[in-house]
């Protein structure tokens, strides 16, 4: 079944961004793709972004910040393959949407939070 992601509804309310943050901040040791989720959040900011990417970057990062998912993120070791592969999946398909811009912005960030 082909799915057309031009018809998603516009995103009306983009996960809380302290929660990101914070969770961010918790478990930035833990994640080897946390540069592609901060770059993903820059991009799904980004008013520049069309609505469709937004609604889907969101989606992958909401997922992220779940407190109940496919493998619980305390499991040491496996927590986070399940938010990995969300992240990769829709990287792999949306990505291109993701410009240096975006990229710069993550690292200088993931920076601020690893010196914090």
């Amino acid at each position: 079944m082909k799915v057309d992601l031009t018809t998603l509804p516009a995103v009306r309310q983009p996960p809380d961004e302290r929660k990101f943050w914070r969770k961010l901040t918790r478990v930035l040791a833990a994640i080897p793709f946390a540069e592609d989720l901060v770059a993903a959040w820059f991009c799904a900011r980004d008013p520049a972004t069309p609505g469709y990417v937004r609604t889907v970057l969101f989606g992958a990062i909401a997922y992220f910040l779940m407190p109940v998912d496919l493998v619980a993120d305390y499991l040491v070791g496996v927590g986070f393959t399940d938010d990995a592969a969300v992240i990769a999946m829709v990287l792999s398909t949306l990505g291109r949407h993701i410009e240096p811009r975006h990229r710069s912005a993550a690292q200088q960030r993931l920076a601020q939070l690893r010196d914090a």
